[in-house]
């Protein structure tokens, strides 16, 4: 009798670690009437790409925090508050073929998605976007794939390439190119704190500079959420931070010249015909400041993914 009890406590346990570790995946749902691929962890939403064709680009939102905490500034319609272009989670930039897409004087639609692992950890999908000119012209194309981890690390993965036998300009500029834009109770205008890799702390002191990456993060609703990014070693080159005191927080590898107040020289960088350009993020969503986000650990452990 003790075997069969002792057996039937075994099966239990193994199915409720079995269960455990199914929940704490995460799960993509793919809405194609909706145009839109919702993000799941542990069953709750965290946020969701939203593609509809009669907007200027593709961009994550809402984003949530681990207890379901909307850390993204709402949608700002014309007149409804500073740069309606800064929406969620998104990749855009100005000066591209002398096109500001950071602006939305350009657009950016969705060719194609697809889910590459609907559920695990990472659960990851792809996405196909054209940059468009005015006149409908393609100018780039980009193919992204998105990797999502359970503890809220998102990692990118972004190829642009040219659709034509011409060189497209990336020009020099601050506007881009890996954006994110807080709710304003997070912002360092209402109290936030800003820290990078190398200890610089403040907007003020890690604008414009290198690092691995930045942190920010503020009060939302009595609790601290914070957000970090993440740079990769094997980038193009260094990419350089955007990130102000009302709330966004970007980061680009183009503007030598712009984010050094003309200290560096303008370092126009050129897709050729036939090449790829390749360019790698992160972004952390975590609880707590960044001692208590183990932003750093998260850092690393984006790193070790190989994404």
């Amino acid at each position: 009798m003790k075997n069969l009890w002792f057996a039937a406590l075994v099966l239990v346990s193994a199915l409720s670690g079995v269960s455990s570790a199914q929940s704490q995946r995460v799960k993509l749902v793919d809405n194609p009437g909706d145009k839109s691929i919702a993000v799941l962890i542990d069953g709750q939403e965290f946020t969701q790409y939203v593609m509809k064709p009669e907007q200027p680009k593709p961009y994550f939102f809402p984003v949530r925090g681990a207890d379901g905490t909307v850390i993204s500034r709402p949608i700002q319609g014309k007149g409804q508050g500073d740069h309606p272009h800064h929406k969620g989670i998104w990749v855009s930039i100005d000066e591209v073929d002398g096109i500001k897409f950071w602006a939305e004087a350009g657009k950016i639609a969705t060719q194609s998605s697809k889910v590459l692992v609907a559920e695990g950890n990472p659960a990851q999908f792809e996405v196909v976007n054209n940059w468009l000119a005015n006149d409908g012209r393609v100018v780039v194309t980009e193919t992204t794939t998105v990797s999502i981890f359970t503890n809220r690390v998102m990692a990118f993965d972004i190829r642009f390439r040219t659709p034509g036998d011409r060189a497209i300009e990336f020009g020099d500029t601050k506007e881009g190119l890996f954006g994110f834009r807080m709710v304003d109770s997070m912002r360092e205008k209402q109290g936030g704190k800003v820290c990078n890799a190398d200890g610089l702390k403040t907007t003020a002191e890690c604008w414009g500079q290198t690092s691995d990456w930045v942190d920010y993060y503020g009060t939302v609703e009595g609790k601290i959420h914070g957000v970090a990014l993440f740079d990769h070693p094997k980038n193009l080159r260094p990419s350089r931070y955007h990130v102000r005191d009302y709330g966004l927080f970007s980061m680009s590898p183009f503007g030598e010249k712009s984010y050094t107040n003309g200290k560096r020289p303008a370092d126009h960088y050129f897709l050729m015909p036939g090449s790829t350009l390749r360019l790698r993020y992160g972004l952390y969503v975590h609880s707590g400041d960044t001692n208590e986000g183990r932003v750093s650990e998260a850092y690393q452990g984006y790193l070790k993914s190989g994404l």
